[in-house]
């Protein structure tokens, strides 16, 4: 099986890993935490702005691939404290369109860089026309 990565420019790896690695015609996104791209740093605020930080550097990664949202088909997300469960889920229906992505969202003791929430994500490349 051969894989292809995928980058965007502004979007930060902290470790040995790709941005994306597509295979098979799924489009695999690493996890993102809430970093400004133009700072380097977490942004500032409550779990819905870090959420909404998330998904803009998993989208400007899925652009990259010449994806976009409505190509998504599962996320899973990561949160350090499941209280942040409502306004996680609010900024995520405000990026999302029906139907949304299958998702998965997991309670964990830590997060890199001290991040509240990480989010992956799945994307399918729709078919060649013929």
């Amino acid at each position: 099986m051969s894989r292809k990565a995928h980058a965007a420019a502004g979007a930060v790896a902290v470790g040995p890993y790709s941005h994306a690695v597509e295979a098979n015609g799924f489009v695999h996104l690493s996890g993102q935490t809430p970093i400004d791209p133009a700072t380097g740093r977490l942004v500032d605020g409550d779990v819905g702005v870090a959420t909404t930080q998330c998904l803009e550097n998993l989208f400007a990664v899925l652009a990259a691939a010449g994806l976009g949202p409505d190509d998504v088909v599962s996320c899973a997300v990561y949160l350090t404290d499941m209280a942040d469960f409502p306004a996680m889920n609010a900024a995520y229906a405000r990026a999302f369109a029906e139907p949304y992505p299958a998702r998965t969202t997991i309670g964990v003791a830590a997060l890199p860089l001290g991040a509240r929430v990480e989010i992956g994500l799945i994307a399918a490349r729709p078919p060649r026309a013929v």
